[in-house]
This record gives structure tokens, sequence and C-alpha cells, in this order.
């Protein structure tokens, strides 16, 4: 849990707040502690260019952070003080801000993802050469780290003893926010060499994206209005969650990755609305609970994010590679793969940086149990693509999805495309928004284009293999090559491909 500073009276004549994935004032655990233990605090954020330039020029995250740093920084003036916005890495740049500004503290938020501790490392050792402390705080999960173990001392690696431990010890202490608006006297305006506008995404080498058309609100008032319309459907989120034409979800995950909305106040209301009976909120707290459990274990297993699986064995299977395997890997990415769902949802992650819960199972099943590519190749793309990647939840679903990770399904268990459409798109809603030259198929058709009568295909204005691919693969017989391929984790044998 986070220290409690019990000392009324500041203890630093000046302090650093380094935003970082927490672009919000209210109730922001660093920011609450470096305005009660500093007679003034100057606030930062740094565009680091250590992630940043590996980036495409096209990124809506970068474009999100821009938008909220905007609303942030305008905040911070209305209450006296501002943000320097660098464009640098942030590693050096830190030190190199703190003695320029003569700081004493620099105060920040964990971020647990092997780079940024590697990062953290030498922030912390840059900062000690400078006689500048450096004091971190949790604040994007409600348990980190070591505060939840088993009974014997060890992380869990199983979620449901984990969700029940969570449950039982979680309580008003761990979800009291923090009360930074109180402290705010403390905020002092930067350097006027310093007070300049947040910079433009061409100040910092990138384009605008399609955020603004794809009407996706950002920054701590983006959060609030989109928890507020949640809230008024959260009953209905167990029965809704699961359909992707439905409004169901809750749609805060790039606001919860960039910390413009607090995990404390989400799982709060969640948890306080569960206890009074609300299936629908008990539902979600489960989902924020399965977000700190894969926190956990990147915190107590950093491998995973270096390509390891979670269980050693699954390393021995040998996926589907080479120039055809490229092919249908190509195919997955471009939405072509045959199968109306599975190409929808790639569509749609495409077009809008989002993909619903329920198809990010379908497509990471589909990707390494029907096509045999490795897992890794979909977490890959899924981490350049998704507005609101998260290292830890997106390691862990596509191991949970691969069959590697902990507490993962049963290799055996294999997504059938066609029926999950069959059943979670029964009307092919979704599918006729994402593949509109499908929309004359019947809700019987539509799931399965190949099945269709050539007349009914006709009728359709359908032609396979034109202006809708055949499937590159039949689903029967990718399940046997599958069955085959994981035969290598039961018998131990280094194994090789099916054909």
């Amino acid at each position: 849990m986070p220290p409690i500073l019990l000392a009324v009276d500041k203890i630093y004549p000046k302090g650093l707040m380094w935003f970082r994935r927490d672009l919000r004032i209210d109730d922001n655990a660093a920011l609450y502690h470096a305005l009660r233990a500093c007679r003034q605090v100057v606030c930062v954020f740094v565009f680091d260019r250590a992630i940043l330039d590996p980036l495409p020029r096209v990124d809506r995250r970068v474009e999100f952070i821009r938008e909220s740093l905007v609303e942030l920084d305008a905040e911070l003036r209305r209450l006296g003080g501002g943000l320097i916005v660098r464009h640098a890495v942030a590693e050096e740049e830190i030190a190199q801000l703190a003695r320029s500004l003569d700081v004493q503290a620099v105060f920040a938020n964990r971020d647990d993802e092997p780079a940024a501790l590697a990062r953290d490392a030498q922030v912390l050792g840059a900062l000690a050469n400078a006689g500048v402390a450096f004091h971190t705080y949790k604040d994007q999960a409600i348990f980190e780290r070591d505060e939840l173990l088993t009974k014997t001392g060890q992380p869990y690696t199983v979620f449901t003893p984990y969700k029940r431990a969570w449950l039982a010890t979680v309580d008003a202490f761990y979800l009291k926010p923090y009360p930074s608006r109180g402290y705010a006297d403390a905020l002092v305006a930067p350097p006027d060499a310093l007070r300049m506008p947040v910079p433009t995404l061409q100040d910092i080498g990138f384009a605008p994206s399609n955020l603004a058309q794809l009407d996706i609100p950002t920054g701590a008032q983006g959060g609030a209005a989109l928890f507020d319309d949640f809230f008024q459907r959260i009953d209905r989120y167990q029965a809704a969650r699961d359909y992707p034409a439905v409004r169901g979800p809750s749609y805060l995950g790039v606001h919860l990755r960039f910390g413009t909305v607090s995990i404390r106040q989400m799982a709060g209301v969640a948890h306080q609305l569960s206890l009074q009976g609300d299936s629908g909120a008990a539902t979600w707290l489960g989902e924020l609970v399965w977000r700190d459990f894969y926190f956990q274990v990147l915190s107590h297993h950093p491998q995973v994010a270096a390509g390891k699986s979670f269980r050693p064995a699954y390393d021995k299977i040998v996926w589907h590679h080479g120039k055809h395997a490229d092919a249908l890997f190509d195919a997955w990415c471009q939405g072509r793969t045959g199968y109306p769902l599975v190409d929808a949802a790639m569509l749609q992650i495409q077009q809008s940086g989002y993909m619903h819960n329920r198809l990010r199972m379908v497509v990471a099943s589909f990707l390494c149990k029907d096509l045999g590519l490795d897992w890794r190749r979909g977490e890959a793309y899924f981490a350049e693509h998704l507005n609101d990647f998260e290292l830890s939840s997106n390691n862990g679903g596509w191991q949970w999805a691969s069959s590697s990770g902990c507490d993962a399904q049963p290799y055996f268990r294999i997504f059938n495309p066609v029926t999950q459409s069959e059943r979670f798109d029964p009307e092919g809603k979704f599918i006729r928004r994402y593949l509109p030259q499908l929309a004359g198929l019947s809700n019987a058709e539509i799931h399965a284009p190949w099945t269709a009568r050539p007349l009914e295909l006709q009728a359709a204005g359908v032609t396979l293999g034109e202006n809708y691919p055949k499937p590159v693969i039949d689903h029967a017989e990718a399940r046997e090559r599958t069955l085959q391929r994981y035969a290598v984790v039961r018998s131990g044998a280094t194994g090789a491909p099916p054909k």
C-alpha cells in the first residue's frame, strides 16, 4: 500500500511531479504526496523518445495523450500551476530538469513494466547523484506486487483464488481517494522559459489520426463522461458484454491505461454496487480484478514480457512458419480470412484501435489454433494497434488464448469462429457494419458465406474469392492439426509441426 505522510508540515522546499500514465489531478497518489510534502510543486510530462521513436508516425494513443495533456495543463494553470511538456529521453531529461529547477524531490506513480522499471532505476541513480530524492507510489492498481500472496507467501497463478483473496481483502482503505485538490495551493507555475503550450503532434514528429472522427473522448473530463454513461447501464453489463453489436462494455480501457480515470473510483463504485446485489457491477469488478491479476503476474514473472511462455513446456511447440504462414498472418491482419466474425473484428481494430473483448478471444484463438501461428505475432500486432494496449493484460490474454499462460484455457478448447458468430452476433449486425459486402446475406448465411447456395450468394451480390475471400483454412481440419501440434506439451518430446 502507498506510504502515508503523517506530518502536515512541508518537508521539501520544492518538488517535481512527474506525470506518466496518470493524466489527471483528482485522486492521483503521487500528486497528493507531492503537494503534501512540498511547499512548491512544479509539474512535468515527458514525451519519452525511447517509447515514441519506434512507433508509426500516426498513432491514436499519442494523439490521445496529447489531447489529454492540453486539458491537464489548462486545469493545472487554473489552480495556479501549469505543465512543462518535454520531448526527450525521460531518464536523461528528468534529472536535468530537477537540477535546473533546483528541486529536492521527484514524485511519480509506479509503472511495473520491465522497460519502465529499467528507466526508473536509471532516473533514481541520476537523481541520487544530484542529491535529489525519488518517491514512487501505487496508483494504477488496487493491489500490486506482493500485496496479495498465497498462505505460503507465493504469488497467485490461478485467477479464481486470487479473486477470492482480492475480494476478501479489499476495503474502504484501499479504495479511498487521495484528495489532491485540497492541497493545490502548493502548485506553482513553471519558470517563464519553460511555460509553453503543449506541443502539437507535428512538434513531436507525429501526424493526426482519426481519433476525433471516432469521437473518442480524451482527458479526465472525457473519462468522467464515459464512466457516467456506463454507470447508467452497468446493471446490464453481465448480460450485454459479450455481444459486439450491443453497447455493453464500459469503453474505459484507454482511460484506465493512461490514468485519465482513477482505478480506485472505478473499483470503489463497482464494489459498492456489487455488495448491493448488482450482478452487472460484480461482473465488471471481476474484470478489474483480472487487470490486477495480470499486473501481479508480470511483476513476479517478467520473462513473459520477453517472449517466454508462462508455462515453459509450451515453448516447445513448433508453430507454422514460412511464406505460407506469412500469407496467413497477413490475411488475419487485413481481415481477409473468409471467416466474417474474425474479419470484422480485425477491421474494427484497424479502423478504430478498439476491439471488443469477446472478439479479442475469438481472433486470438483463430490465429493460434486455426492458423497455427505463434501467439507472439498476434501479441505484437495488438501492441501496435490497440488504443488501450496494456503490456500485462495483452500478454496475459494472448497466453490465455494459446493455452501457454497461467490459468489459461486448456489447449484442447478451441473456439469455433462460426458458432461464436452465431451465438454472439446472431443477427449479423456487427458483421454487416464492417463487411457491408455481406449485408445482403440472411442472418443464417452471413456467419459462413461459403455454405450458402450459389443463387443465394448471387442474390446478395457476393462472389467468393472476389468481393469476399474464401476461407483460408477449414476449421475442422485445423482443429485436428492443433491437437497434434499441442501433443508435444503432453509428451514432452521435441515434436515436429503437423503436416
